[in-house]
């Protein structure tokens, strides 16, 4: 996944808002994504996620602020202009699709739609890794779920966009395909294209962001690389194995809030980036506490996700 962060943004957001009914939704929003990037946008339900994206794509008006695709810019007084949008492709968490037409007959308008002709090649392309072949004369009432999010996916990329929204691409489908549009998404963005991604899925996230922005009622809390994001807690979790079972948790434990398993064979705790464990082990070892093994892990992104938007106040 290389990118330029030196270049151009490819999008860039400043100072975003909108409001609905005296709420923001979106408050004061700032992001940009370097070409060639895989952007990471998360939160829960009602962070503002889907009404950035709205915004992206001309869906709704920009209450404040402004964004730039490749430069092109939108305010709340000046609309998405013809070339934001042909350099923009979305697919929407909702199948948005015109019931009446079958795969092919969408898929060879929908180039039209921002003054582009159709190409032939790269239809066939998207249809052959997309696995639509066998369905491209169906209608969407015919098609599976899984089928649906392929079929919108190819129309996201049919005008072959330097821009990919992906708003929850992988919503419902079952681990394979999830894990076959995986690799898809990582080839059309190793051809180029930069990628702005919204997921549940943070195991998902992990894998495929360079960085990853949090959200929290509308506002940005976190905003880092994916492997520095994960080590943002700066703890590591301990499991120390022990050789003969033990009652209780020495004192020396004791200020990291230890558990013991039911055995008493395995001590489990955080410790924070100042603590050194050597010491630790060599206070257990004078207390005849005889430490058979050790391992220890990062935090994972779903931990620093949920402490962030569980208990950290949004930063205005």
């Amino acid at each position: 996944m290389g990118y330029s962060s030196s270049m151009k943004p490819a999008l860039e957001i400043k100072n975003l808002s909108k409001t609905y009914a005296a709420t923001k939704v979106v408050d004061n929003l700032s992001f940009s994504i370097a070409p060639g990037e895989i952007f990471g946008l998360l939160g829960p339900n009602g962070a503002g996620k889907s009404t950035t994206i709205n915004m992206i794509g001309g869906v709704t008006r920009i209450g404040g602020g402004e964004i730039n695709i490749y430069e092109h810019k939108i305010t709340p007084h000046q609309s998405a202009p013809p070339q934001a949008k042909r350099l923009t492709g979305i697919m929407h968490q909702e199948i948005v699709a015109d019931p009446f037409f079958t795969i092919q007959q969408a898929l060879a308008l929908h180039p039209g739609f921002f003054g582009i002709r159709r190409d032939h090649q790269w239809y066939d392309y998207l249809i052959d890794r997309l696995q639509l072949r066998p369905h491209i004369h169906k209608g969407m009432h015919q098609l599976s779920g899984g089928l649906k999010r392929r079929f919108m996916l190819a129309k996201a990329l049919i005008h072959k966009p330097r821009l990919l929204i992906l708003d929850e691409p992988t919503a419902g489908v079952d681990v394979e395909l999830r894990h076959t549009l995986w690799q898809f998404i990582r080839d059309i963005n190793a051809s180029g294209t930069s990628i702005l991604l919204t997921t549940h899925y943070l195991e998902e996230a992990q894998q495929m962001c360079n960085r990853i922005a949090i959200l929290k009622d509308g506002c940005l809390v976190a905003l880092e690389q994916t492997d520095i994001l994960v080590q943002y807690e700066r703890t590591r979790h301990f499991d120390l194995h022990l050789r003969s079972p033990m009652p209780t948790i020495p004192p020396v434990l004791q200020r990291f809030n230890p558990t013991l398993n039911k055995a008493g064979t395995r001590v489990s705790f955080v410790a924070s980036a100042n603590d050194d464990i050597g010491a630790i082990v060599a206070e257990l070892v004078a207390s005849k506490m005889v430490v058979h093994d050790i391992t220890s892990s990062e935090p994972s992104l779903e931990e620093i996700f949920l402490r962030l938007t569980r208990e950290t106040r949004p930063k205005h």
